[in-house]
C-alpha cells in the first residue's frame, strides 16, 4: 500500500507575501511586525489551543502598538487580511500523489485555518487536515507526529513528511518517518517518485 503523504502547509504548499513588505508600507522597522507575531511564548500559546486567533492578533497589535504607534493597528489588519496564496507547482505534485495515496497536511496553525484553507481552496485539495491548534501539540514535538500516525492507522515508517524547517523534518526522521527537507518542486517531486 503506497505511503500516505503529510505535507507541511505554510513554506510548501502555501506561500505568503514577506512581512517586510508590509512593515515597509506602514512605516514600521524591518522585523517589528515578525517579531511581534512570531514571540516564542505568544505563538505557540496561538498554535497549540490556548487562544484563539482573534486574541492572538490582538495581542500582537498590543505589543506592535506599544513599541511602535498606532502605524502597528493598520499593519496588523493588512497582514491579517490575506490567507496566503497556493503554490501551483507543489499543488500539482499533492494531485498527483493523490492519486495513489492519501495526502494529508500537519501544519503549526491558529483557530482561523479553516476559513484560510476555503478562501485559497485547498480545503477540497487535501484528504484530512491536522492542525497543531486542534491538536494542542506542535511541531516538532515528537507527540504530534506519533498522534497523526495513529489517526491515520499507519506505522511512523509508512509514512512519508514533507516540511519546509530543518527541525521539523529532523524531529519526524527521529520519529520514525521518512522526512524530506522541502526547497523545491523538482526535489520533492524526486522524493516522492523515490518513495
Amino acid at each position: 500500500m503506497p505511503a500516505p503523504l503529510i505535507i507541511d502547509l505554510d513554506g510548501v504548499l502555501r506561500r505568503w507575501e514577506p512581512l517586510d513588505a508590509v512593515e515597509a508600507r506602514h512605516g514600521l522597522p524591518r522585523g517589528a511586525l515578525l517579531a511581534a507575531a512570531f514571540e516564542p511564548d505568544l505563538l505557540h500559546r496561538a498554535i497549540t489551543g490556548a487562544v484563539d486567533d482573534d486574541r492572538w492578533r490582538a495581542d500582537v497589535t498590543a505589543a506592535l502598538a506599544a513599541a511602535h504607534g498606532p502605524a502597528a493597528r493598520a499593519a496588523v489588519a493588512e497582514w491579517s487580511a490575506s490567507s496566503g496564496a497556493v503554490d501551483a507547482e507543489v499543488l500539482e505534485l499533492v494531485r498527483r500523489y493523490r492519486r495513489r495515496a492519501p495526502v494529508v497536511a500537519l501544519t503549526n496553525a491558529t483557530s482561523r485555518l479553516p476559513r484560510d484553507l476555503a478562501a485559497v481552496g485547498l480545503d477540497r485539495e487535501l484528504d484530512r487536515v491536522f492542525s497543531s491548534h486542534e491538536l494542542g501539540v506542535a511541531k516538532p514535538d515528537p507527540r504530534v507526529f506519533a498522534l497523526v500516525c495513529a489517526r491515520l492507522d499507519r506505522a511512523p515508517a509508512e509514512c512519508l513528511f514533507v516540511d519546509d524547517t530543518e527541525g521539523h523534518v529532523a524531529a519526524a526522521r527521529e520519529a520514525g518517518l521518512r522526512a524530506h527537507h522541502y526547497h523545491s518542486p523538482a526535489a520533492l517531486a524526486a522524493f516522492l517518485d523515490h518513495a
